[in-house]
Order: C-alpha cells, then structure tokens, then sequence
C-alpha cells in the first residue's frame, strides 16, 4: 500500500506466470516515488530474444525506470521529458546488450505515471498495454504498434478479427530495434477515486475483452484482481499461453 494524500490512497500489486514457455522475459513493477507521497510508476516490458537476450531487455527498462523515477522531480520536471527518457535511454541500453546477449535482444514497454494532484501519463512502445477503467467502464486504453493495428486503423480489420490474426504478434514498434521506437503518449487530467489502471502484457490482455477486465478489476482488491486475471488467462490458453504479467493500480477512498 503507498499512502497519498488524504482524500484517497493508491493500493497497487503486480503479478507475473512464465505461462507455457520456457523462459520467463516479461519483468513488472510498481514504483512508489523516494520522496513525494501520491507519486508512482508503474512499468511492465515485454522481453524478446530468446531465454538470454529477452529476460536482459526487459530487466534493461525495469533497471532504467528505477534510475530515472530516483531522479525525477514531480514539483519541477515534466512527466513527458520523464517518460521520454524511459523510452529512449531503455532502448539505447538494450541495443548495447546486444553485444553480449545470445539472440537480438527487444522488448515492449508500457508505463503509466500517476502525480499526487492525480494527473497520469502514459508511454507504450510495442504491443504491451495501458488500460484506465472508471468503475467498470473503459475510458482510455494505449494502441499496440503492430501489424494487425495497423489494419485495424486502415479498416482492414475489426477489433475482433485482429485478437485472432495469425500475425497478431508481429510488432511495427518496440526497443533494440534498428529503428528508433515509437513515442506515443497519453494523459488522463484528473484520475477519481475508483478509478483503476491496468499495464498488462499481450499474454494477458489478448485473452480478455475490455468489458472483461473492467468487471474484474472494480468487484475486487487488486491483488484478489491480479490474482484472478492470470488464472483465466493460463486456464483460456490451453496449454499454449505467453509469458504474462500485469500492473494494477487504483484509487480507493478512505472509506
């Protein structure tokens, strides 16, 4: 639990299950600011490469995300130079653990950064995601850089079709590629109390409808939520499930 202001309080949790692969390469984490209550980061990268080279991705942004948050100011700096820089220095890291990493090391990144008068920010390169419910109901969600949302946007494809296109991992965006990553932010001015963010992996959310996970996360605690999440999810994978991790953070009243 990270104590905030008096009008509400953050609780968060996280959760993590390796699935049916081999190795785990998703890393999670919430971060609660060093010095200023009601501040926190919560980060989620998706690892690629093989058993050495997507685990060192993804432990590349969590190891970044923790440096820069020690840094970060929430009085005087801007959250998008903050997340910018999460996005950037990651990517450059991970090129570098190239060099040493058994396969081309990339990952995702999704991030949401909550401020104590409640505004959040929100970073995702790659297909890893950032969903803000009110209540039960969707109000904002990230739009993976991928193959499939590109048709989607092109009206080639429907939401529907696309959770089920046999080239539904295939990313047009992500770290450590050769080309720089995508920079696409989002904010929400003024989160309310009930409200819930949810940073979630693709071997989470792909098992999910939006309706789905919005339920979930307003009936229960985070960490009962997280819990139930992942269990569907391996149990609506059938033995073929991704790595999976997930991000919860809410704002409940003292009451």
């Amino acid at each position: 639990m990270i104590a905030t202001p008096p009008s509400y309080r953050l609780s968060a949790a996280t959760a993590i299950d390796r699935g049916d692969r081999l190795y785990q390469q998703d890393q999670v984490e919430v971060i609660a600011h060093p010095r200023t209550q009601g501040c926190l980061l919560a980060v989620l990268a998706d690892g690629m490469g093989g058993k050495s080279g997507g685990r060192k991705a993804a432990d590349q942004v969590l190891l970044v995300a923790q440096q820069l948050f020690d840094r970060f100011s929430p009085a005087k700096d801007a959250p998008v130079d903050l997340l910018r820089k999460l996005v950037l220095e990651s990517h450059v890291m991970i090129k570098l653990t190239a060099i040493t990493a058994e396969q081309e090391p990339h990952s995702t990144i999704a991030a949401a950064l909550v401020l104590p008068n409640r505004e959040c920010h929100l970073v995702h390169a790659g297909d890893s995601r950032v969903y803000v419910f009110r209540g039960a109901e969707l109000v904002a969600r990230t739009y993976d850089h991928s193959l499939v949302q590109r048709m989607v946007d092109q009206g080639e494809l429907s939401e529907a079709e696309a959770n089920d296109h046999p080239h539904s991992n295939l990313l047009t965006g992500c770290l450590g590629a050769d080309e720089d990553p995508p920079l696409t932010f989002g904010r929400i001015d003024h989160l309310e109390v009930g409200d819930t963010l949810l940073v979630c992996s693709d071997g989470l959310w792909h098992y999910f409808t939006p309706r789905e996970l919005g339920s979930i996360l307003n009936a229960l605690r985070p960490r009962d939520a997280s819990q139930m999440l992942i269990s569907k999810a391996r149990q609506r994978a059938r033995g073929g499930g991704d790595n999976l991790s997930l991000a919860i953070v809410k704002l409940d009243s003292l009451d």
